[in-house]
């Protein structure tokens, strides 16, 4: 699955990455310049964490998986056994 930057959080992500630049490395970066690295970033680094998240989920939904038989179950014939 491809991953995409939702067009209403561009205009505040190329900020966060004009800021970055001007911070770290004191250039400043064009909306062209900016818009071209910020679309390298989601074609190339972004699937990364996106599998690696797709994994994490996957391990914590089978782990609670495997635990479903003894988290989800209720005891029967329980009535004359209340106190």
């Amino acid at each position: 699955m491809p991953t995409s930057l939702p067009k209403a959080d561009a205009p505040a992500a190329l900020a966060s990455l004009r800021s970055f630049f001007r911070a770290e490395f004191e250039q400043d970066l064009s909306d062209l310049k900016a818009r071209l690295l910020l679309d390298y970033f989601f074609k190339e680094l972004a699937p990364l964490a996106y599998n690696q998240g797709v994994r994490d989920a996957e391990t914590y939904f089978r782990a609670k998986v495997e635990d479903l038989s003894s988290t989800c179950f209720e005891a029967p014939f329980t009535h004359w056994r209340k106190p």
